[in-house]
């Protein structure tokens, strides 16, 4: 069976990760998708996620990495997908990812969504905190792989922080 993990990935951090490779124990085929979203300004273009997803998951044989435009239950009727995988960090993610699941069963009564509650080391984690402690050079190699650190370091001593 075929699930996608859909987000922006804007960087994958180690909580992402996490839901992937126990994601990928789950189900055959495991697909990180990021997700083109025009509404959004990401630090990372498209191809630089895609780049670091695929490097942060290279050691899992039955996981790949694409990116899409639109409805995730398009994409995944697309690719064969009936599953779409998605981590719950705290209650108000459970509410909100509720009900988007709700309302992509009735886009596609074929996909279930199926939640993983994040392992307790990453309960807090997010690509928005790892930006934030980055912009203002705190360590963050314990909260993404190390080339995505080294990327994020590089990004942010490019910039002038003005206070």
């Amino acid at each position: 069976m075929i699930a996608i993990y859909p987000g922006s990935f804007d960087p994958i951090t180690l909580g992402h990760l996490d839901i992937i490779e126990r994601g990928s124990k789950l189900f055959d085929r495991v697909v990180v998708a990021v997700l083109r979203n025009p509404g959004k300004t990401p630090l990372f273009t498209v191809e630089q996620r895609l780049r670091q997803i695929h490097t942060a998951t290279q050691h899992l044989p039955q996981v790949e990495v694409d990116s899409f435009d639109g409805l995730t239950v398009t994409y995944a009727n697309l690719i064969g997908a009936r599953v779409l995988l998605r981590g719950l960090r705290v209650l108000s993610d459970f509410e909100k990812e509720l009900q988007m699941a709700h309302t992509n069963k009735t886009l596609s009564t074929e996909i279930e969504t199926v939640f993983l509650a994040t392992s307790t080391e990453y309960g807090f984690l997010s690509s928005s905190i790892v930006k934030e402690i980055a912009r203002f050079n705190g360590s963050i190699d314990h909260l993404v792989s190390p080339h995505v650190a080294a990327e994020l370091y590089e990004c942010y001593n490019n910039q002038t922080t003005q206070y």
